[in-house]
């Protein structure tokens, strides 16, 4: 990595605690210190958009005000209010992490790099984050706005992927935080947030309003729009299923996923490998031990995960039989309560419209409308 001289690399500090000072987004989890709700906000933020998480944050802290809460909460219940955010081992990680603080630290985060570095799902990025911003440390958080920043104004043309490359970043910064806990605190939060909006990525940097342009190499240079430089990812595995929406009265069938793997433990309508027909599909159906009696429609989602993309064609049927052991059979109010992953969104909002036309036909026919107000216990 080129190695800017320190003395210029020091001066960016005070054109950048001045900038975020008066430019910053104003979003909740930077107006507190309390270590719990900076690193469950900054764990909500891995691989996930602003936008999306400022209507998870507060409605996670409703339902876990604090550490032991979350340390006592059902799996069942964590996942529902995790749900929608993906990767799902984030919210398990960190109720493993919040039951150990609850459980052997008398409720109180560590206050050190190490200390909370040793947590649970807790790496060096999340570390250094919740160590600055919680507790005035001078630990760099580096972050791939941090690394896009810092390669584009040190002119760096090394793999971003490297993990020598973020080790390199990471020296740099520490170099020149500054000394003040206040200013550290905000140190790492300006450099992550003159990434998110200013040095861009996905396009080219918006020179004119970042108050590093006349110390930035990369402009300079005329590199900054080429940088950062990172080994392409290899291509997602393309997976092909088929998804059922089995009605039976005024419930739906649903499966937990296995304990290990993608989606471990969440709940997922039935679904089979490849893309089958109708003849493969009820052949599928009888194994079941189900008898389709009215094939209502057929529908085509796609999801994608970090290493696999699902194409998913679904079918929604009504069906007569009980099926396998590990069917449950939900009505509407069981269906919003469970925690069904994102990559079946498409399905969810068919299950609802099915149950709802459901209801619809029932209250014509003027018979019982069953679901409303019972079905299956979870």
């Amino acid at each position: 990595m080129p190695r800017t001289h320190l003395t210029t690399l020091s001066d960016i500090v005070s054109p950048l605690l001045f900038w975020y000072r008066a430019n910053a987004r104003d979003l909740p989890w930077r107006k507190t210190r309390d270590p719990y709700r900076i690193w469950v906000s900054e764990v909500m933020l891995q691989q996930t958009r602003v936008a999306a998480v400022l209507g998870y944050y507060g409605r996670f802290f409703t339902a876990f005000p604090t550490v032991e809460a979350l340390a006592d909460a059902s799996e069942e219940t964590l996942l529902k209010q995790w749900e929608g955010l993906g990767y799902y081992s984030r919210a398990r990680n960190l109720q493993r992490a919040a039951r150990l603080v609850a459980l052997t630290m008398e409720g109180r985060f560590p206050n050190t790099y190490e200390g909370l570095l040793a947590l649970p799902g807790v790496g060096d990025y999340t570390a250094s984050a919740v160590a600055s911003v919680a507790f005035g440390l001078p630990e760099p958080a580096v972050d791939g706005n941090v690394l896009r920043v810092f390669t584009r104004l040190t002119d760096c043309h090394d793999d971003i992927a490297d993990s020598g490359t973020k080790k390199a970043v990471r020296e740099q910064i520490g170099a020149v935080m500054p000394g003040e806990p206040e200013d550290i605190r905000i140190f790492n939060q300006a450099l992550m947030e003159l990434g998110a909006v200013v040095c861009v990525p996905n396009g080219p940097p918006k020179c004119v309003q970042c108050p590093l342009m006349a110390r930035c190499l990369g402009r300079s240079r005329g590199t900054a729009e080429r940088l950062p430089v990172k080994s392409p990812k290899k291509a997602r595995r393309i997976e092909e299923k088929t998804v059922f929406l089995f009605l039976r009265g005024g419930e739906i069938a649903l499966r937990k996923r296995p304990e290990g793997g993608l989606l471990a433990g969440l709940w997922e309508f039935p679904n089979g490998e490849g893309t089958l027909d109708e003849t493969a599909a009820a052949d599928l159906c009888a194994r079941w031990a189900l008898s389709p009696r009215v094939w209502k429609r057929r529908l085509t989602a796609k999801h994608i995960f970090t290493h696999v993309e699902w194409h998913m064609t679904c079918y929604v049927l009504e069906v007569s039989g009980n099926g396998p052991e590990d069917f449950l059979w939900a009505d509407g109010l069981v269906l919003e309560r469970l925690a069904v992953p994102s990559a079946f969104i498409r399905m969810k909002e068919e299950a609802r419209t099915a149950l709802e036309e459901y209801h619809g036909e029932k209250q014509l026919e003027g018979g019982p409308s069953h679901g409303l107000d019972g079905g299956a216990c979870i």
